[in-house]
């Protein structure tokens, strides 16, 4: 009994600095915010240097292309239960279509714990070319088969993107990509107009398009808050064929898509709570050219301040969405259409203030502001 003793009163008093944090995460929001997004990030720090050690492994056995389900999978099991958010998957069969390009929406970085969830085998991601210098992360990517999209370098990015399609077909395999190009996250159900990489992608290689739906998770995590505990839901809808398009259909494609994802989006959301304060929607960007015709500077007009309103009702908010995804074709289609135009685009009002991204739906990892 004494040396038993002797063996787990260490281990008590190790545990007591974890105990009082967890209570005071649990009588405190504020100190529940930091509390989970720490541990949030350190799961994603371990699980890249597994993902090094998995992408080696694996690769030796032959098995370089699950190395994104694996170490997906073992974010979310260790992610979930630590931050008390748990996802359930409808339509999960239509994730082993292959080859195709999963498309979903994108809120934050919070969005790696339901890719955790559905990220399937023998699928890679599309990452801005900067990830692959971050150590651990950018090697067990560039390992597992990532493909990296030079930001800096239009012509690059194009061929970045064409070059993937025929890497699909060769490898059997999928692609993930955010059309958004950066986070939308709100407190009611939105998506941005799509932008056309991936569906050009798609045509190029004539394979369907998946899409993922995660609900609006608000109500769960946001700038300065987090829920105690939370169940969200992600739909994966039936595969788009692509058979027969060209580059001509993008657009159109586009704009079908985000029709079907944002009426998606709607239906499996909890709606904000009463007396929310929505933002109103962002007029449309214009593109203005620059000496480098590579480049586009956007002047977005004026926003009208937020204003406290119900719930839109989704006739109204689904009309609206169209209206957004064809306002920005319009503005943004400026290229011939044999390929993909990747035109710098400035975004404001993300959680993470105002962000440039480009027409690639990359994979964006970000740590919180505060």
């Amino acid at each position: 009994m004494t040396f038993l003793t002797a063996l787990v009163k260490p281990l008590a008093y190790l545990s007591l600095p974890a105990f009082a944090i967890h209570a005071l995460a649990n009588a405190n929001p504020a100190i529940r915010y930091y509390v989970r997004i720490g541990l949030f990030l350190s799961t994603l720090g371990v699980c890249s240097v597994w993902g090094v050690i998995c992408s080696i492994g694996m690769g030796l056995v032959g098995r370089r292309f699950d190395v994104f389900y694996v170490i997906a999978r073992s974010f979310y099991y260790l992610t979930s239960p630590a931050i008390g958010v748990r996802l359930v998957v409808e339509g999960e069969e239509y994730l082993d279509t292959r080859p195709s390009v999963l498309v979903g929406n994108h809120q934050s970085m919070f969005d790696i714990l339901y890719l955790g969830r559905i990220f399937p085998k023998r699928a890679s991601i599309l990452a801005k070319k900067e990830l692959q210098w971050t150590p651990f992360l950018g090697q067990f990517m560039t390992f597992a088969g990532a493909v990296f999209v030079d930001r800096g370098n239009n012509a690059r990015a194009v061929r970045s993107l064409t070059a993937a399609g025929e890497v699909l077909k060769e490898r059997n395999s999928s692609l993930w990509l955010f059309p958004e190009g950066t986070r939308s996250l709100r407190p009611d159900a939105y998506m941005r107009p799509f932008k056309k990489g991936a569906f050009h992608t798609a045509i190029q290689a004539q394979v369907p398009i998946v899409p993922v739906v995660c609900e609006n998770y608000w109500r769960v995590y946001r700038k300065g808050y987090f829920a105690q505990s939370a169940t969200l839901k992600v739909k994966v809808l039936p595969p788009i064929p692509t058979a027969g398009m060209t580059a001509a259909d993008a657009s159109a494609l586009a704009d079908r898509v985000h029709d079907l994802m944002v009426e998606t989006l709607r239906e499996i959301s909890a709606p904000p709570p009463p007396g929310t304060v929505l933002e109103p929607s962002k007029p449309a960007v214009t593109a203005t050219p620059l000496a480098n015709p590579d480049v586009a500077a956007d002047t977005p007009a004026p926003a009208p301040a937020p204003v406290t309103v119900p719930v839109p009702e989704p006739e109204k908010a689904a009309e609206q969405a169209r209206t957004e995804s064809r306002a920005s074709t319009n503005a943004s289609e400026h290229s011939s259409t044999s390929s993909p135009t990747l035109s710098h685009s400035r975004v404001e009002g993300s959680e993470y203030g105002t962000e440039t991204e480009e027409d690639d739906g990359m994979v964006l990892v970000g740590r919180p502001s505060h």
